[in-house]
């Protein structure tokens, strides 16, 4: 079966506000001098192109099932969710870092000074606004849990890279804010370099979280704690079960894969056939996410034949 679709909008959010704001910090460094402001339009830079490999990893996902990938191309959300942290982490963060120790050797100044902060309260508007999209999609799917157990529990890597790019972007445009407002009040460069840095640093810790938690997925994760909690419910619960022996979940991308050892209970091993396929019809229209189910049946000795 083919991957789920997953809603894009977050991520159109994010690109549409990241690509203004982009070339408004780019236009406002360059005419200022900012090295924060610089920092800040790198880091722009690099979301906007995070949010275009986001749209074309899910796009991929959505590839239907072949002989070479039986399974279809879910995990290839997963890979680009990486490349994006990676990109973070050196388009990012390390160039910005660099950047502002280019600016303390050099001991350059802002140039019109109140242009930058008026760029900075932009993009904080539109990051605002590109954050609050996101965190009212990520509020639906994480429920009663706090947002940071939904960050390690979510398998929804799309969506955990626009939340931390979001979030880094607006505690990264706050420090540029207050590296700014404190080389004007001192006239001292060296503030505006220390903004550069420490969004860099921001930006690397952010890449580094990203790319855990992703590297996971990458590997193989099972379906999050809650769905295979609700796949467990749904199979003990069918008429024809009497135990759910074994159960392996595995996330692939937009879709939950499940492998079952049941304990079936049939009047004949004649109709076992039936209550397995009532039972896996039951668990996807339960559980639209899971896409492909295998069951195994624990029969008794006697029946096995």
């Amino acid at each position: 079966m083919p991957a789920q679709h997953h809603s894009k909008r977050p991520i159109w959010y994010a690109l549409g506000a990241n690509l203004a704001i982009m070339t408004v910090k780019a236009l406002g460094a360059f005419y200022t001098g900012s090295g924060a402001l610089l920092a800040e339009a790198l880091h722009s830079l690099a979301d906007t192109g995070n949010q275009g490999l986001l749209l074309w990893g899910l796009r991929r996902a959505q590839a239907l099932p072949s002989s070479k990938h039986p399974l279809g191309h879910g995990r290839e959300v997963y890979f680009w969710s990486f490349v994006v942290a990676l990109m973070l982490f050196s388009m990012g963060g390390l160039f910005s870092i660099y950047e502002g120790i280019h600016k303390l050797t050099a001991h350059e100044g802002v140039r019109n000074p109140w242009i930058a902060v008026a760029i900075v309260g932009f993009a904080l508007v539109a990051e605002g606004i590109s954050l609050r999209a996101a965190l009212h999609h990520a509020n639906r799917l994480r429920g009663e849990r706090s947002l940071w157990r939904w960050f390690r529990e979510t398998r929804r890597s799309d969506l955990l890279v626009v939340v931390s790019e979001d979030s880094a972007a607006l505690t990264g445009l706050v420090f540029a804010l207050a590296a700014l407002l404190a080389t004007m009040l001192s006239g001292d460069p060296f503030y505006d370099a220390l903004g550069s840095i420490g969004i860099g640093a921001l930006l690397v810790l952010v890449a580094l979280g990203l790319a855990i938690e992703i590297k996971s997925l990458l590997v193989g994760e099972s379906a999050s704690p809650r769905t295979r909690a609700r796949i467990h419910e749904i199979l003990s619960e069918s008429p024809d079960v009497r135990a759910v022996r074994g159960l392996v979940t595995l996330q692939y991308g937009p879709d939950v894969v499940v492998l079952a050892r049941l304990a079936m209970s049939p009047a004949s091993l004649a109709k076992l056939g039936a209550a397995v396929e009532a039972c896996k019809r039951r668990l996807r229209e339960t559980v639209p996410e899971v896409s492909f189910v295998h069951v195994e049946l624990d029969l008794p000795a006697d029946e096995g034949g």
